[in-house]
């Protein structure tokens, strides 16, 4: 096991590793142990009941949270022509077609998020064994393959988050910075834990949503009840 620091041990005193507890506590708790030299980021884990090996239970999605993540994210868009320009209007950091390609085929990824008109998916594709495992591969069910790329670029640069459920079952997720004041914590969570259960697949089945726990960065993680999220 390995070795924690004083201040991780502090913050473990303040916490009853026995106790599930509301989700407003919870924040409150992490939000206040979060004393690291910068500025930690919040993020909740939820275990799902769901066995992604199989197709009708995957769990994928895309949300605006009402108050960002806090961090700026760079976005990049494949796109030709007018719809080019419409990207370089609504603020994408990097326009390109073929040229961005060539690029990223040579080892560049200084971009969050990639974008895609549907009509340059063909030349996209190319890089799937590059941006797949990056998790930077633009797709429809996230909303990054789309001719609205005005809407895209203006969603993400808002706070839009995505979230996939790993092979274990989990899926983490960002919802703000130490610094959020609380109840702008408590909103993303909330926004957070609807687009869960909005997401549940129709293979789940008994209790969807099986444990959820709210941590920082360098912080212990605190649980919530999860018989009492709506």
């Amino acid at each position: 096991m390995p070795k924690r620091g004083k201040r991780y041990a502090d913050a473990l005193k303040q916490i009853d590793r026995t106790v599930l507890y509301d989700s407003n506590t919870a924040l409150e708790l992490v939000k206040n142990n979060a004393k690291a030299k910068f500025n930690e980021t919040i993020e909740v884990a939820f275990k799902l009941g769901v066995d992604p090996r199989h197709a009708d239970q995957q769990v994928r999605g895309a949300v605006v949270l009402p108050h960002g993540t806090g961090k700026t994210r760079t976005v990049l868009v494949f796109a030709k022509g007018e719809k080019a320009k419409e990207a370089e209007a609504a603020g994408a950091d990097f326009v390109g077609a073929d040229d961005l390609v060539a690029k990223i085929q040579e080892g560049w990824f200084g971009f969050d998020v990639a974008v895609a008109t549907p009509d340059m998916m063909g030349t996209v594709g190319k890089l799937g064994k590059l941006l797949g495992p990056k998790g930077l591969m633009p797709n429809p069910k996230v909303g990054t393959v789309t001719f609205d790329v005005e809407r895209a670029i203006k969603e993400i640069k808002a706070g839009k988050v995505e979230y996939r459920v790993d092979k274990t079952g989990i899926v983490h997720v960002p919802i703000g910075k130490a610094s959020f004041p609380q109840e702008k914590l408590a909103e993303n969570f909330q926004t957070m834990v609807e687009a869960i259960i909005k997401a549940k697949p129709p293979g789940a089945k008994g209790q969807y949503i099986k444990s959820v726990t709210v941590s920082s960065t360098m912080g212990p993680g605190v649980k919530i009840n999860p018989l009492k999220l709506a």
